[in-house]
Protein backbone atom coordinates (compact mmCIF):
# COMPACT_ATOMS: atom_id res chain seq x y z
CA UNK A 1 0.00 0.00 0.00
CA UNK A 2 1.34 3.42 -0.96
CA UNK A 3 1.36 6.15 1.71
CA UNK A 4 1.96 9.88 1.59
CA UNK A 5 4.84 9.51 4.05
CA UNK A 6 7.13 6.85 5.43
CA UNK A 7 7.18 8.52 8.86
CA UNK A 8 4.85 11.09 10.37
CA UNK A 9 6.22 12.66 13.56
CA UNK A 10 3.81 14.31 15.99
CA UNK A 11 5.75 16.88 17.99
CA UNK A 12 8.69 19.07 16.94
CA UNK A 13 10.61 18.92 20.20
CA UNK A 14 14.15 17.65 20.60
CA UNK A 15 13.45 13.97 19.99
CA UNK A 16 10.90 14.47 17.24
CA UNK A 17 13.06 16.88 15.26
CA UNK A 18 16.12 14.65 15.58
CA UNK A 19 14.22 11.59 14.37
CA UNK A 20 12.62 13.52 11.50
CA UNK A 21 15.83 15.16 10.28
CA UNK A 22 17.89 12.00 10.24
CA UNK A 23 15.13 9.85 8.81
CA UNK A 24 14.80 12.33 5.95
CA UNK A 25 18.57 12.32 5.55
CA UNK A 26 18.42 8.56 5.16
CA UNK A 27 15.99 8.98 2.27
CA UNK A 28 12.63 8.61 4.01
CA UNK A 29 9.59 10.74 3.23
CA UNK A 30 8.98 12.50 6.53
CA UNK A 31 6.42 14.91 7.94
CA UNK A 32 6.33 16.70 11.30
CA UNK A 33 3.35 18.36 12.97
CA UNK A 34 3.72 20.90 15.78
CA UNK A 35 0.88 22.80 17.42
CA UNK A 36 2.80 25.12 19.77
CA UNK A 37 6.41 25.99 19.17
CA UNK A 38 9.30 24.59 17.21
CA UNK A 39 11.96 23.09 19.42
CA UNK A 40 9.50 21.88 22.05
CA UNK A 41 9.73 22.46 25.79
CA UNK A 42 13.53 22.57 25.97
CA UNK A 43 14.00 25.44 23.56
CA UNK A 44 10.92 27.46 24.45
CA UNK A 45 9.94 26.95 28.09
CA UNK A 46 12.64 24.66 29.43
CA UNK A 47 16.38 24.11 29.39
CA UNK A 48 17.50 26.96 27.15
CA UNK A 49 15.56 29.94 28.58
CA UNK A 50 16.06 28.57 32.10
CA UNK A 51 19.85 28.54 31.64
CA UNK A 52 19.71 32.12 30.37
CA UNK A 53 17.81 33.16 33.51
CA UNK A 54 20.32 31.28 35.67
CA UNK A 55 23.13 33.26 34.07
CA UNK A 56 21.20 36.44 34.78
CA UNK A 57 20.69 35.49 38.42
CA UNK A 58 24.35 34.65 38.95
CA UNK A 59 25.51 38.14 38.00
CA UNK A 60 24.40 39.38 41.42
CA UNK A 61 27.09 37.20 42.99
CA UNK A 62 29.66 38.16 40.34
CA UNK A 63 29.18 41.87 41.07
CA UNK A 64 29.54 41.24 44.79
CA UNK A 65 32.71 39.20 44.36
CA UNK A 66 34.36 41.68 42.00
CA UNK A 67 35.35 44.03 44.82
CA UNK A 68 37.73 41.42 46.20
CA UNK A 69 39.64 41.62 42.93
CA UNK A 70 39.91 45.40 42.95
CA UNK A 71 36.80 46.37 41.02
CA UNK A 72 34.71 49.26 42.30
CA UNK A 73 31.19 49.12 40.92
CA UNK A 74 28.31 51.51 41.29
CA UNK A 75 24.91 50.43 42.51
CA UNK A 76 23.69 47.50 40.43
CA UNK A 77 20.16 47.65 39.04
CA UNK A 78 18.33 44.73 37.51
CA UNK A 79 15.58 45.07 34.88
CA UNK A 80 13.42 41.97 34.41
CA UNK A 81 11.79 43.24 31.21
CA UNK A 82 15.18 43.58 29.51
CA UNK A 83 16.17 40.02 30.44
CA UNK A 84 12.87 38.58 29.22
CA UNK A 85 12.91 40.60 25.99
CA UNK A 86 16.45 39.46 25.20
CA UNK A 87 15.53 35.89 26.11
CA UNK A 88 12.51 36.03 23.79
CA UNK A 89 14.65 37.32 20.95
CA UNK A 90 17.09 34.43 21.37
CA UNK A 91 14.27 31.87 21.48
CA UNK A 92 12.78 33.32 18.29
CA UNK A 93 16.18 32.90 16.65
CA UNK A 94 16.32 29.26 17.75
CA UNK A 95 12.77 28.66 16.48
CA UNK A 96 13.96 29.83 13.09
CA UNK A 97 16.94 27.50 13.24
CA UNK A 98 14.69 24.53 14.00
CA UNK A 99 12.40 25.49 11.12
CA UNK A 100 15.36 25.65 8.74
CA UNK A 101 16.79 22.36 10.03
CA UNK A 102 13.54 20.61 9.18
CA UNK A 103 12.82 22.23 5.83
CA UNK A 104 16.43 22.03 4.65
CA UNK A 105 16.37 18.32 5.47
CA UNK A 106 13.38 17.86 3.18
CA UNK A 107 10.87 17.35 5.99
CA UNK A 108 7.29 18.50 5.40
CA UNK A 109 6.29 20.75 8.31
CA UNK A 110 2.64 21.11 9.34
CA UNK A 111 1.90 23.75 11.97
CA UNK A 112 -1.26 22.65 13.73
CA UNK A 113 -2.63 20.05 16.12
CA UNK A 114 -2.17 16.50 14.87
CA UNK A 115 -4.62 13.74 15.72
CA UNK A 116 -4.28 10.03 15.03
CA UNK A 117 -7.21 8.74 12.95
CA UNK A 118 -6.02 5.16 12.65
CA UNK A 119 -2.78 3.20 12.64
CA UNK A 120 -1.68 4.76 9.35
CA UNK A 121 -3.51 8.11 9.22
CA UNK A 122 -2.88 11.47 10.88
CA UNK A 123 -5.14 14.51 10.59
CA UNK A 124 -3.80 18.08 10.84
CA UNK A 125 -5.88 21.21 10.26
CA UNK A 126 -8.68 19.15 8.77
CA UNK A 127 -6.45 17.40 6.24
CA UNK A 128 -5.64 13.70 6.46
CA UNK A 129 -2.24 12.20 5.64
CA UNK A 130 -1.44 8.51 5.25
CA UNK A 131 1.83 7.22 6.61
CA UNK A 132 3.60 3.90 7.01
CA UNK A 133 4.62 4.76 10.57
CA UNK A 134 3.64 7.33 13.19
CA UNK A 135 6.08 8.60 15.82
CA UNK A 136 4.60 10.23 18.93
CA UNK A 137 7.02 12.76 20.45
CA UNK A 138 4.66 15.21 22.14
CA UNK A 139 6.62 15.57 25.38
CA UNK A 140 5.27 16.54 28.79
CA UNK A 141 3.22 19.28 30.44
CA UNK A 142 3.43 20.82 33.93
CA UNK A 143 0.98 19.64 36.55
CA UNK A 144 -0.52 21.81 39.28
CA UNK A 145 -2.38 19.93 42.04
CA UNK A 146 -6.13 20.23 42.17
CA UNK A 147 -6.37 22.46 45.24
CA UNK A 148 -8.68 25.40 45.93
CA UNK A 149 -7.19 28.45 44.21
CA UNK A 150 -4.94 26.51 41.83
CA UNK A 151 -5.90 29.01 39.11
CA UNK A 152 -3.81 31.61 40.95
CA UNK A 153 -0.61 29.53 40.65
CA UNK A 154 1.77 29.43 37.70
CA UNK A 155 4.09 26.79 36.25
CA UNK A 156 7.35 27.02 34.34
CA UNK A 157 5.31 27.68 31.17
CA UNK A 158 4.14 31.04 32.51
CA UNK A 159 7.23 31.94 34.54
CA UNK A 160 9.25 32.72 31.43
CA UNK A 161 6.73 35.37 30.38
CA UNK A 162 5.95 37.20 33.63
CA UNK A 163 5.49 40.91 33.01
CA UNK A 164 7.57 41.79 36.05
CA UNK A 165 9.72 40.07 38.67
CA UNK A 166 7.55 39.24 41.70
CA UNK A 167 8.76 40.68 45.01
CA UNK A 168 7.74 37.60 47.00
CA UNK A 169 7.71 34.10 45.50
CA UNK A 170 6.70 30.71 46.84
CA UNK A 171 8.23 27.87 44.83
CA UNK A 172 6.57 24.50 45.44
CA UNK A 173 8.37 21.27 44.61
CA UNK A 174 11.58 19.36 45.20
CA UNK A 175 12.93 18.42 41.79
CA UNK A 176 15.17 20.04 39.16
CA UNK A 177 12.75 22.75 38.14
CA UNK A 178 11.79 23.81 41.66
CA UNK A 179 15.38 24.08 42.88
CA UNK A 180 16.51 25.89 39.75
CA UNK A 181 13.71 28.46 39.76
CA UNK A 182 14.10 29.06 43.49
CA UNK A 183 17.74 29.94 42.74
CA UNK A 184 16.70 32.16 39.83
CA UNK A 185 14.08 34.16 41.73
CA UNK A 186 16.30 34.48 44.80
CA UNK A 187 19.35 35.47 42.75
CA UNK A 188 17.41 38.17 40.93
CA UNK A 189 16.33 39.72 44.20
CA UNK A 190 12.91 38.26 44.98
CA UNK A 191 12.12 37.17 48.53
CA UNK A 192 11.91 33.44 47.83
CA UNK A 193 10.71 30.43 49.80
CA UNK A 194 11.05 26.86 48.54
CA UNK A 195 8.39 24.51 49.90
CA UNK A 196 8.73 20.75 49.60
CA UNK A 197 6.45 18.16 51.13
CA UNK A 198 9.31 15.74 51.87
CA UNK A 199 12.26 15.80 54.26
CA UNK A 200 14.80 16.93 51.65
CA UNK A 201 14.66 17.92 47.98
CA UNK A 202 16.18 16.20 44.92
CA UNK A 203 15.09 12.67 45.77
CA UNK A 204 17.22 10.14 43.90
CA UNK A 205 20.39 12.24 43.96
CA UNK A 206 23.34 11.32 46.14
CA UNK A 207 22.66 12.09 49.80
CA UNK A 208 25.82 14.16 50.22
CA UNK A 209 24.84 16.27 47.20
CA UNK A 210 21.38 16.93 48.59
CA UNK A 211 22.67 17.89 52.02
CA UNK A 212 25.46 20.06 50.64
CA UNK A 213 23.10 22.00 48.38
CA UNK A 214 20.72 22.52 51.28
CA UNK A 215 23.55 24.04 53.31
CA UNK A 216 24.71 26.30 50.49
CA UNK A 217 21.26 27.58 49.59
CA UNK A 218 20.54 28.29 53.24
CA UNK A 219 23.79 30.25 53.56
CA UNK A 220 22.70 32.38 50.61
CA UNK A 221 19.49 33.30 52.42
CA UNK A 222 17.05 31.20 50.41
CA UNK A 223 14.18 30.17 52.71
CA UNK A 224 13.90 26.36 52.62
CA UNK A 225 10.79 24.83 54.13
CA UNK A 226 10.65 21.04 54.13
CA UNK A 227 7.67 18.89 55.15
CA UNK A 228 5.54 21.81 53.97
CA UNK A 229 2.72 21.77 51.44
CA UNK A 230 0.01 24.18 50.33
CA UNK A 231 -3.64 23.33 50.99
CA UNK A 232 -5.22 26.34 49.26
CA UNK A 233 -4.43 29.68 47.61
CA UNK A 234 -6.52 32.83 47.87
CA UNK A 235 -6.28 36.11 45.93
CA UNK A 236 -6.45 39.08 48.28
CA UNK A 237 -8.01 42.47 47.56
CA UNK A 238 -4.62 44.09 46.90
CA UNK A 239 -3.78 41.43 44.29
CA UNK A 240 -1.35 39.50 46.48
CA UNK A 241 -1.75 35.81 47.31
CA UNK A 242 -2.31 34.06 50.62
CA UNK A 243 -1.20 30.41 50.64
CA UNK A 244 -2.61 28.33 53.48
CA UNK A 245 -0.36 25.40 54.31
CA UNK A 246 -1.58 22.00 55.47
CA UNK A 247 -0.12 22.73 58.92
CA UNK A 248 -2.34 25.82 59.17
CA UNK A 249 0.28 28.49 58.54
CA UNK A 250 -0.47 31.23 56.02
CA UNK A 251 2.28 32.57 53.76
CA UNK A 252 1.81 35.72 51.71
CA UNK A 253 3.33 36.09 48.26
CA UNK A 254 2.97 37.83 44.92
CA UNK A 255 3.58 34.63 42.96
CA UNK A 256 3.07 30.93 43.70
CA UNK A 257 5.14 28.81 41.33
CA UNK A 258 4.46 25.07 41.10
CA UNK A 259 7.06 22.57 39.93
CA UNK A 260 5.53 19.37 41.23
CA UNK A 261 5.92 17.13 38.23
CA UNK A 262 4.94 16.80 34.60
CA UNK A 263 2.47 14.56 32.79
CA UNK A 264 2.70 13.09 29.28
CA UNK A 265 1.07 15.41 26.75
CA UNK A 266 -1.56 13.14 25.18
CA UNK A 267 -4.51 15.55 25.04
CA UNK A 268 -6.77 15.04 22.02
CA UNK A 269 -4.13 12.90 20.34
CA UNK A 270 -6.59 10.27 19.13
CA UNK A 271 -5.12 7.34 21.05
CA UNK A 272 -8.64 6.01 21.54
CA UNK A 273 -8.65 5.25 17.80
CA UNK A 274 -5.70 2.84 18.03
CA UNK A 275 -4.42 0.11 20.34
CA UNK A 276 -1.71 2.05 22.19
CA UNK A 277 -1.29 0.97 25.79
CA UNK A 278 -0.38 3.30 28.65
CA UNK A 279 1.48 2.24 31.78
CA UNK A 280 0.10 2.76 35.29
CA UNK A 281 1.66 6.24 35.40
CA UNK A 282 -0.11 7.29 32.20
CA UNK A 283 2.94 7.18 29.90
CA UNK A 284 2.96 5.38 26.57
CA UNK A 285 4.30 1.84 26.85
CA UNK A 286 7.04 0.98 24.36
CA UNK A 287 9.47 -1.89 23.90
CA UNK A 288 13.23 -1.62 23.49
CA UNK A 289 12.70 -0.50 19.88
CA UNK A 290 10.33 2.33 20.95
CA UNK A 291 7.42 0.48 19.39
CA UNK A 292 3.97 0.68 21.00
CA UNK A 293 1.38 -2.08 21.14
CA UNK A 294 0.34 -0.95 17.65
CA UNK A 295 3.23 -2.02 15.36
CA UNK A 296 3.06 1.03 13.09
CA UNK A 297 3.14 3.54 15.99
CA UNK A 298 6.26 4.44 17.91
CA UNK A 299 6.91 6.87 20.77
CA UNK A 300 9.94 8.46 22.43
CA UNK A 301 11.04 11.24 24.76
CA UNK A 302 9.20 12.48 27.82
CA UNK A 303 5.96 10.90 26.64
CA UNK A 304 7.34 7.41 27.44
CA UNK A 305 8.53 8.45 30.90
CA UNK A 306 11.99 6.86 30.93
CA UNK A 307 14.84 9.33 31.44
CA UNK A 308 13.25 12.73 30.86
CA UNK A 309 16.25 14.71 29.64
CA UNK A 310 16.74 16.51 26.32
CA UNK A 311 19.95 14.65 25.32
CA UNK A 312 18.19 11.35 25.99
CA UNK A 313 15.31 12.31 23.69
CA UNK A 314 17.87 13.26 21.03
CA UNK A 315 19.56 9.87 21.37
CA UNK A 316 16.20 8.10 21.21
CA UNK A 317 15.31 10.03 18.06
CA UNK A 318 18.58 9.03 16.45
CA UNK A 319 18.05 5.39 17.42
CA UNK A 320 14.57 5.32 15.88
CA UNK A 321 15.73 6.93 12.62
CA UNK A 322 18.65 4.55 12.26
CA UNK A 323 16.69 1.40 13.07
CA UNK A 324 13.95 2.23 10.58
CA UNK A 325 15.91 3.71 7.72
CA UNK A 326 19.63 2.98 8.25
CA UNK A 327 19.63 -0.36 10.12
CA UNK A 328 23.30 -1.06 9.43
CA UNK A 329 24.15 1.88 11.70
CA UNK A 330 21.62 1.09 14.43
CA UNK A 331 22.86 0.63 17.98
CA UNK A 332 20.58 -0.01 20.98
CA UNK A 333 20.41 2.92 23.38
CA UNK A 334 22.29 2.44 26.66
CA UNK A 335 20.63 4.30 29.53
CA UNK A 336 23.50 3.70 31.94
CA UNK A 337 25.94 6.45 32.95
CA UNK A 338 23.79 9.34 31.72
CA UNK A 339 25.23 12.60 33.07
CA UNK A 340 22.94 15.39 34.22
CA UNK A 341 23.11 18.80 35.83
CA UNK A 342 20.88 20.88 38.05
CA UNK A 343 21.45 24.57 37.33
CA UNK A 344 20.83 25.73 40.84
CA UNK A 345 23.18 28.30 42.35
CA UNK A 346 25.56 26.57 42.99
CA UNK A 347 25.28 24.00 40.19
CA UNK A 348 25.05 20.23 40.55
CA UNK A 349 26.72 17.84 38.12
CA UNK A 350 26.36 14.08 38.45
CA UNK A 351 26.88 10.86 36.53
CA UNK A 352 26.52 7.23 37.53
CA UNK A 353 25.34 5.74 40.80
CA UNK A 354 24.84 7.59 44.04
CA UNK A 355 26.38 6.09 47.16
CA UNK A 356 22.93 4.87 48.21
CA UNK A 357 22.18 3.34 44.80
CA UNK A 358 25.55 1.57 44.68
CA UNK A 359 25.02 0.00 48.10
CA UNK A 360 21.46 -1.01 47.21
CA UNK A 361 22.80 -2.67 44.04
CA UNK A 362 25.08 -4.82 46.17
CA UNK A 363 28.40 -3.07 45.62
CA UNK A 364 31.00 -2.86 48.35
CA UNK A 365 31.96 0.78 47.99
CA UNK A 366 34.79 3.15 48.78
CA UNK A 367 33.86 6.82 49.01
CA UNK A 368 36.24 9.63 48.13
CA UNK A 369 35.02 13.08 49.03
CA UNK A 370 36.32 16.64 49.22
CA UNK A 371 34.79 19.93 50.32
CA UNK A 372 36.70 23.12 49.73
CA UNK A 373 36.41 26.81 48.97
CA UNK A 374 36.82 27.51 45.24
CA UNK A 375 39.89 29.57 44.35
CA UNK A 376 37.71 32.25 42.74
CA UNK A 377 36.17 32.98 46.15
CA UNK A 378 39.36 33.16 48.21
CA UNK A 379 39.64 36.93 47.76
CA UNK A 380 35.98 37.48 48.63
CA UNK A 381 33.77 37.12 51.66
CA UNK A 382 31.57 34.53 49.95
CA UNK A 383 31.53 31.40 52.16
CA UNK A 384 30.35 29.00 49.43
CA UNK A 385 32.07 25.62 49.39
CA UNK A 386 32.35 23.04 46.64
CA UNK A 387 31.63 19.32 47.04
CA UNK A 388 33.27 16.61 44.93
CA UNK A 389 32.61 12.93 45.43
CA UNK A 390 33.56 9.63 43.81
CA UNK A 391 31.75 6.34 44.46
CA UNK A 392 34.12 3.42 43.75
CA UNK A 393 33.53 -0.33 43.68
CA UNK A 394 35.97 -1.71 46.26
CA UNK A 395 36.40 -5.05 44.47
CA UNK A 396 36.88 -3.96 40.85
CA UNK A 397 38.19 -0.41 41.52
CA UNK A 398 35.75 0.84 38.89
CA UNK A 399 34.33 4.34 39.45
CA UNK A 400 30.57 3.90 39.75
CA UNK A 401 29.54 7.49 40.30
CA UNK A 402 30.85 11.02 40.17
CA UNK A 403 29.08 13.92 41.90
CA UNK A 404 29.77 17.64 42.27
CA UNK A 405 28.15 20.73 43.73
CA UNK A 406 29.90 23.92 42.74
CA UNK A 407 30.67 26.38 39.92
CA UNK A 408 30.47 24.89 36.41
CA UNK A 409 29.66 21.43 37.81
CA UNK A 410 27.84 20.42 34.64
CA UNK A 411 30.79 21.35 32.44
CA UNK A 412 33.23 19.36 34.59
CA UNK A 413 31.07 16.27 34.97
CA UNK A 414 30.39 16.09 31.22
CA UNK A 415 34.07 15.29 30.67
CA UNK A 416 34.16 12.77 33.48
CA UNK A 417 31.08 11.05 32.05
CA UNK A 418 33.20 9.93 29.10
CA UNK A 419 35.66 8.30 31.51
CA UNK A 420 32.92 6.53 33.47
CA UNK A 421 31.22 5.38 30.27
CA UNK A 422 34.56 3.90 29.20
CA UNK A 423 34.82 2.00 32.49
CA UNK A 424 37.54 4.05 34.17
CA UNK A 425 38.92 2.76 37.46
CA UNK A 426 40.03 4.81 40.43
CA UNK A 427 43.60 3.95 39.48
CA UNK A 428 43.12 5.62 36.12
CA UNK A 429 41.79 8.72 37.89
CA UNK A 430 44.85 8.64 40.18
CA UNK A 431 47.23 8.33 37.24
CA UNK A 432 45.64 11.24 35.37
CA UNK A 433 47.53 14.53 35.63
CA UNK A 434 45.38 17.39 36.83
CA UNK A 435 44.95 20.82 35.29
CA UNK A 436 46.41 23.24 37.85
CA UNK A 437 45.11 25.39 39.37
CA UNK A 438 41.54 24.28 38.79
CA UNK A 439 38.67 22.84 40.74
CA UNK A 440 38.41 19.93 38.32
CA UNK A 441 41.84 18.59 39.30
CA UNK A 442 40.40 17.65 42.69
CA UNK A 443 38.73 14.66 41.03
CA UNK A 444 42.13 13.17 40.14
CA UNK A 445 43.86 14.00 43.44
CA UNK A 446 41.41 12.31 45.84
CA UNK A 447 43.55 9.70 47.57
CA UNK A 448 42.05 8.74 50.94
CA UNK A 449 38.61 7.16 51.22
CA UNK A 450 36.32 8.63 53.84
CA UNK A 451 35.09 6.46 56.69
CA UNK A 452 31.39 6.05 57.30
Amino acid sequence: MSHDFDLFVIGAGSGGVRAARFAAGYGARVAVAESRYLGGTCVNVGCVPKKLLVYGAHFAEDFEQASGFGWSLGEANFDWTTLIANKNREIERLNGIYRNLLTNSGVSLFEGHARIVDAHTVEVNGQRHSTERILIATGGWPQIPDIPGREHAISSNEAFFLKQLPKRVLVVGGGYIAVEFASIFHGLGAQTSLLYRGDLFLRGFDGAVREHLREELSKKGLDLQFNADIASIERKADGSLAATLKDGRVLEADCVFYATGRRPMLDNLGLENVEVKLDKRGYIEVDDLFQTSTPSILALGDVIGRVQLTPVALAEGMAVARRLFKPEEYRPLDYRMIPTAVFSLPNIGTVGLSEEQAIEAGHKVKIFESRFRPMKLTLTENPERTLMKLVVDADSDRVLGCHMVGPEAGEIVQGLAVALKAGATKQIFDETIGVHPSAAEEFVTLRTPVSR
